[in-house]
């Protein structure tokens, strides 16, 4: 029976199929890491409160990235390159959704509007991550050390999207609330899409290690394909609400050591 636990297991069995997978997960956590680290770095000074908040934001992403690695060193892999039709964050950038890593490599300051277009940017991207990591806590309950691994990304996920949530409500009441609302509008649009194909790739790449049979790759390939229908017919709305969240002030404490918590994680 085709499911996403049985998908996954097999995924998790073939060392080059689990190869891609973490790499491909590594990656895009390391690039949230370093943009957030310039975001911090950048902020205007009018909103230097919320620097150690996303300082925190992109440290959790490092650490994420430092897991998956740490992931395939257990089982003596290097990470592989990703194929550029997988690479999520630069094919939502290439879009013009987020800020642009040239404008983030730059030294001006960042504007309030920028720091609106990264909340509204992260508020759709951390709804895909969260959800994306609660499927996996769904499917690593027979492999303990990526059921450690997973508990503590998704733990972190939710976080990062409360965060967004409280943000974007304090700057909806400041009064951008209609900026607000046309930027998520926009990202989520663009990100429905670019999800779909994402997935697509990263399905196609993974069948062909696995040598999956043509009817199973179709099969997969329109289940992504129906999943991108009922986020545009409406499914996307979930990604633009806000609503003040359960864990208030989710970045405001102190991060935990992020190489001892990596590292407790997965031990090689």
């Amino acid at each position: 029976m085709l499911s996403a636990s049985s998908v996954f297991a097999e995924i998790f069995r073939n060392d080059q199929a689990f190869q891609l997978f973490c790499s491909i997960a590594a990656s895009g956590e390391a690039q949230g890491g370093w943009e957030n680290g310039r975001i911090a770095a950048l902020v205007p000074e009018s909103y230097q409160g919320m620097a150690p908040k996303i300082v925190r934001h992109g440290a959790d992403e490092d650490k994420h990235g430092r897991i998956f690695r740490a992931l395939l060193r257990k089982r003596g892999l290097e990470p592989v390159p990703v194929p550029s039709d997988t690479n999520y964050t630069m094919l939502l950038e290439s879009r013009g959704i987020g800020l642009a890593h040239s404008r983030l490599g730059q030294q001006d300051r960042l504007t309030e509007r920028d720091i609106i277009t990264y909340l509204a940017h992260s508020r759709v991207t951390e709804q895909r991550a969260a959800e994306q990591m609660r499927l996996l806590r769904k499917c690593t309950s027979q492999h303990p050390d990526l059921a450690q691994a997973v508990r503590m990304i998704s733990n972190d996920e939710d976080n990062h999207l409360a965060y967004c949530h409280e943000e974007l409500l304090s700057l909806a009441a400041a009064g951008h609330a209609d900026i607000i609302r046309g930027i998520l509008r926009s990202t989520a649009h663009a990100e429905i899409a670019i999800y779909r194909d994402v997935s697509t790739a990263v399905m196609a790449h993974l069948g062909r290690i696995l040598r999956w049979p043509r009817p199973k790759s179709a099969g997969l390939a329109a289940g992504i394909q129906a999943v991108y229908g009922y986020e545009r017919l409406g499914g996307w709305r979930r990604m633009v609400s806000l609503s003040l969240p359960e864990r208030r002030n989710a970045l405001g404490g102190p991060a935990p050591e992020a190489a001892a918590a990596a590292s407790g994680v997965v031990r090689a």
